[in-house]
């Protein structure tokens, strides 16, 4: 059986979103949510810059726009977090675009807004 892609550091992050959202709860604002995470990733010693700039790429080309990551873990996971009742497609396409146009290989969306932590995982398979 294959093992998952960065398994032991998406154990860690999604152990510290689950952290945070324990003691939280639902019903926050994602940068309230973004605050507490950055908390929790020092307490446990998840690697991680927040608010991280990503160039895009066209064609192997740098881009002037960039997009930017709520963090950036281990230096090869890229965190998009959000509170919202439900996911849209559009926040997964936004993540999806993430890797796509960088040279991440792994990306996790994390839900804080339900009453339980939701996540989905995205592996860029150019």
């Amino acid at each position: 059986m294959d093992k998952l892609l960065f398994g032991d550091e998406t154990y860690k992050v999604i152990g510290a979103c689950m952290t945070v959202h324990k003691n939280l709860g639902a019903g926050f604002l994602e940068s309230v949510y973004h605050e507490a995470l950055e908390n929790e990733f020092e307490m446990q010693k998840v690697i991680f810059e927040s608010k991280k700039k990503l160039q895009v790429y066209y064609k192997d080309a740098p881009l002037k726009k960039y997009f930017i990551a709520d963090f950036i873990c281990f230096d090869k996971i890229v965190i998009e977090i959000k509170a919202a009742s439900f996911l849209h497609k559009d926040t997964e396409a936004q993540t999806i675009n993430y890797l796509k146009s960088t040279n991440y290989q792994l990306g996790l969306l994390i839900n804080f807004g339900q009453s339980s932590l939701t996540w989905k995982r995205f592996i860029n398979t150019k």
